[in-house]
């Protein structure tokens, strides 16, 4: 600024006062700070203009000085212009000011408007601030899409389900759906669509006798699936669902089965190595029985010459009958060895 004033000083003629000078220096200052700031908003109300979409130059600074963007406020009033809708540049300040996007529902309006759609400024710039894309519902709306059922992206390729005989079913359907712009505001997404639709795929196959019946009427699936009506609540419209591929999988209940054979085997097998080994210790305890026994007997046959010999001081046993005794235990010793009970004679025979 001082460069410029020190300019006008030098290039002021003779005769004019200081203060005059100074006073046309802080013009010039003021008219070049204005030309920097507001230059470009020129080109945009002259664009305005030629598209007869009158916006003044005044509201084009104002713009500026509310930090608005001029340049998209003046193409989405030129865009609107010129499709014949009636919207003023309050209307398209007032909807970027709160986030949204003017130029998406300009286009949105536009092809509403070509489609024959009923679509309203307020309902449009709803559907923005909401956060949907209103200009991709009115094409959706226009050129139904198809959604892949299941997700590609999830990494299933196709949704199983099994069959009352036991057999698996793997099916890939593809949805085609219309935005529903009345319920795009609270209605639910894509995700919901899949997500229903594969539920009345499992509950189809679950419920047919069996697996043949699916794979010659792979119609029961979509005609079961579109009865249940399960666009409601969400921001589509159904218009058709078709089974693209229908596959046979494992025999899940042969597999079960099997399984269970398996199990039951292992657990008879348990209980039969349980009762065995039982069998083992009772068997070792009746062993361990016989032994302590055997050793009783032991010990009672060696009591038995003590007695004898106790029996002689006391005079209760003579010597003839201790001989008529040893002669009983020989004849009986005999007739074992002649009868051949005696181990030692079936030896030598």
């Amino acid at each position: 600024m001082t460069s410029i004033l020190a300019m006008t000083l030098a290039a002021a003629p003779e005769g004019i006062s200081v203060p005059a000078i100074v006073g046309l220096g802080i013009l010039l200052v003021v008219v070049l700070i204005f030309l920097a700031l507001f230059l470009p908003l020129i080109g945009l109300w002259i664009q305005a203009m030629a598209a007869h979409a009158n916006v003044g130059i005044f509201q084009l600074i104002g713009m500026r000085l509310r930090k608005v963007s001029s340049a998209t406020i003046v193409i989405a009033r030129i865009q609107a212009v010129r499709a014949g809708i009636d919207l003023s540049t309050d209307q398209l300040e007032t909807h970027f000011l709160a986030g949204g996007r003017p130029t998406n529902v300009v286009r949105a309006l536009i092809a509403a408007n070509r489609a024959d759609i009923d679509l309203g400024w307020q309902l449009a710039t709803a559907i923005d601030l909401a956060g949907r894309d209103i200009l991709d519902a009115v094409q959706t709306s226009v050129n139904p899409k198809v959604i892949d059922c299941p997700n590609p992206a999830t990494g299933k390729t196709t949704i199983d389900a099994v069959a009352k005989d036991g057999t698996q079913v793997k099916a890939k359907a593809r949805v085609t759906v219309r935005a529903n712009i009345d319920r795009l505001i609270g209605g639910a997404t894509e995700e919901t669509i899949i997500a229903r639709v594969g539920e009345g795929i499992v509950t189809t196959i679950g419920s047919s006798d069996s697996y043949k019946t699916v794979l010659e009427n792979p119609d029961l699936i979509s005609k079961g699936v579109l009865e249940k009506g399960l666009d409601a609540g969400t921001a589509f419209q159904i218009l058709s669902i078709d089974i693209a591929d229908v596959d046979v999988g494992e025999n899940i209940g042969a597999k079960l089965q099997a399984d269970q054979a398996e199990a039951d085997k292992r657990r008879f097998q348990a209980e039969a190595e349980k009762r065995r080994a039982m069998a083992m210790a009772q068997e070792q305890e009746m062993a361990a029985l016989v032994r302590e026994n055997r050793a009783k007997v032991v010990l009672a046959e060696a009591e038995i010459p003590l007695a004898i010999a106790e029996a002689f001081r006391n005079g209760r046993l003579g010597v003839m009958d201790y001989y008529r005794l040893k002669n009983i235990q020989a004849d009986t010793k005999m007739r074992d060895n002649i009868g051949g009970d005696n181990p030692q004679s079936k030896g030598s025979k």
